[in-house]
């Protein structure tokens, strides 16, 4: 049994995650304050990426 969420249980495709990624860089500095958020979103895209990948293989 896989820890990561199934595709349909994903809420946000990777590309997605990413795009809200990069808002949190806007100015090229992560507040701190906004580093949590940050760290969820980078662990949620990579189960993401790797739906990605698995589904196109």
């Amino acid at each position: 049994m896989s820890l990561l969420p199934r595709e349909s249980e994903t809420a946000s495709s990777a590309a997605e995650l990413n795009a809200r990624i990069r808002e949190l860089w806007a100015d090229g500095q992560l507040p701190d304050e906004r580093r949590p958020e940050y760290e969820a979103l980078v662990v949620e895209w990579a189960a993401a990426a790797l739906e990605d990948v698995q589904s196109a293989a």
